[in-house]
């Protein structure tokens, strides 16, 4: 069974993919041994994968909870405006 690579985050994962295809390139390897390194391979594309969906994520939550307050904050000073001009106008 071919060994599951563990990298901690997205940068060692791509390090560890880029060393794999370099391994790969030069051709010195069994069949048998590139398909176990092609296996890690996709592995290591779908660790990357994932951590890029889940950074993705995180930002557009990060955006949504920036941009509601503002868009709150807006609705209220244009709340304001319309208050005034009653005001001027009554």
């Amino acid at each position: 069974m071919p060994r599951k690579p563990r990298p901690a985050n997205l940068e060692k994962s791509l390090e560890a993919l880029e060393k794999l295809v370099v391994q790969l390139e030069q051709g010195d390897t069994s069949l048998e041994e590139s398909l176990k390194l092609f296996e890690t391979g996709v592995l290591l594309t779908r660790q990357c994968q994932q951590a890029l969906q889940d950074a993705e994520q995180k930002v557009d939550i990060l955006i949504g909870e920036q941009i509601t307050p503002f868009v709150l904050e807006k609705n209220a000073v244009q709340d304001t405006a319309k208050d005034a001009t009653e005001t001027f106008d009554g």
